[in-house]
């Protein structure tokens, strides 16, 4: 039997989006080998703004580069913007998504073991 006419364009009650973003993760925290100092520009897929450029001498700049980076990069992205003993460092006080955050920390134990930035639920 056909579809009902425009029933491709539902949405499935119950249906939320961010339950369905897929965050990908990098194969190993290893692969982390982004730059420390200087600063980063980074593709429209993670930042779309007009100057899409980081300075990894300001603390704000980072973080916000991180979340980012985390939350949309893909794993080349991972491997080439983030630096693994920073992201270890930042890693509780980054601005994700609780689903982003159970993902990475599922496949990367290690993070999670990271104590809690202070005021963080």
């Amino acid at each position: 039997m056909p579809a009902e006419p425009g029933a491709y364009r539902t949405v499935p009650r119950g249906y939320v989006y961010a339950d369905h973003i897929p965050y990908v993760t990098p194969e190993s925290l290893d692969d982390l080998r982004g730059p420390t100092k200087g600063s980063v520009t980074v593709g429209p897929h993670i930042d779309t703004s007009p100057n899409p450029t980081y300075d990894l001498g300001r603390r704000t700049r980072k973080l916000e580069l991180y979340s980012a980076t985390v939350r949309d990069g893909f794993a080349v992205d991972h491997a080439t913007i983030l630096n693994r003993q920073e992201l270890f460092r930042l890693w509780p006080e980054l601005n994700l998504p609780s689903r982003c955050r159970a993902i990475w920390e599922t496949k990367f134990p290690e993070l999670a073991a990271r104590p809690k930035a202070a005021g963080a639920a």
